[in-house]
């Protein structure tokens, strides 16, 4: 690990003027960075300790919505109690992923920069343009099991490696952002990228900036029939291969709307709302949600190791709009599936 000093914050001020230097990252639980670190993969110069910061808290907001501070914990947040009643897709996310030791260490804004789980991009004895540019992609031909079939470029095939992403996702979450200079407020669409022709930059996060809290809308009309279905090699601490957070409003049998977000399939929590537009209106049922799947999976490829994602992503989506239909107490995420990614 390479040197570097550490000092412990005392405000937000001294937070961000520390990072507008241009050395400084934050660090809150560590439960990713310090890994990186470790393998060589970040060399940060300066860590400053965040965890002093008023910024632990989980609130309602005044329109009904949800308000997450960037430095509650991952447990603390999916066991509160207004996240679990109002947002219960949120819980069974967050308790989908890591183990209990990780979610009680990793922060809310930690889990939304972490950093891909590639083999090669944490082995530095190897090539890889997300930890180095222009040195090339070995998993497009190599050990891609793990990899994208969505979103993909010449560049990078790696995913984005959360679980509570993909809920925020769906959900419609806003990520509020400061530094010296201001505020900013991201709409989690934008927050991640796809990896293009620069995939070391893995969101719109300036250097300069610090994530504080994280809002969700009001979401009373999905409590009833949301699920979170997390599917993966075995299911003690594992990343996903595929995970898809699903919800509806149903009026009976009918679909008044839907929100169709997937993890493990891409550079960054996938969401196509046109292919949500087609449920409206349609009977609950296979037919609508496989149409619904086709819809979101138009363009992806497999790059051999990973074919079988194609299927396995179709079946997962209408695995996941089935039991959104049947309730949400019916959904197998939640407090069965306590272990996943690292956060």
């Amino acid at each position: 690990m390479n040197p570097f000093t550490f000092t412990q914050a005392k405000d937000l001020d001294s937070v961000l003027a520390a990072l507008s230097a241009g050395e400084a990252r934050p660090i809150a639980g560590g439960t990713n960075l310090l890994d990186l670190m470790k393998e060589g993969v970040m060399r940060p110069q300066q860590l400053v300790d965040i965890n002093g910061l008023d910024l632990d808290r989980v609130e309602s907001n005044d329109d009904g919505g949800l308000l997450l501070g960037a430095l509650a914990r991952n447990a603390d947040t999916a066991y509160n109690p207004l996240v679990r009643e109002h947002f219960p897709l949120l819980s069974s996310a967050i308790l989908a992923g890591a183990s209990p030791q990780l979610r009680n260490m990793a922060s809310n804004g930690g889990n939304l920069m972490q950093r891909t789980r590639c083999v090669y991009f944490y082995d530095i004895g190897t090539a890889c343009n997300k930890r180095e540019p222009g040195t090339g992609c070995p998993a497009k031909d190599g050990v891609n099991r793990q990899h994208a079939i969505l979103g993909t470029s010449d560049s990078c095939i790696a995913t984005h490696p959360s679980d509570m992403c993909v809920a925020l996702r769906a959900l419609d979450a806003t990520v509020h952002v400061q530094s010296s200079s201001g505020k900013r407020e991201i709409p989690f669409a934008d927050f991640h990228r796809l990896p293009e022709d620069r995939p070391e930059i893995d969101n719109t996060l300036q250097p300069s900036e610090l994530i504080t809290h994280i809002s969700v809308p009001q979401a009373d009309r999905f409590m009833a029939h949301s699920a979170y279905i997390k599917v993966r090699d075995r299911l003690s601490y594992a990343f996903a291969l595929v995970s898809v957070a699903a919800a509806l409003d149903l009026d009976g049998g009918t679909i008044k709307a839907a929100r169709i977000a997937l993890g493990g399939v891409a550079h960054k929590p996938w969401r196509v709302e046109a292919a949500e537009d087609l449920l409206v209106g349609q009977s609950a049922g296979d037919i609508a949600y496989a149409a619904a799947a086709d819809a979101i999976l138009q363009g992806a490829r497999g790059y051999g190791q990973n074919d079988f994602k194609l299927t396995l992503a179709k079946n997962a989506i209408i695995q996941a709009l089935s039991t959104a239909a049947r309730g949400t107490n019916a959904a197998s995420g939640g407090d069965r599936h306590p272990e996943g990614d690292r956060a």
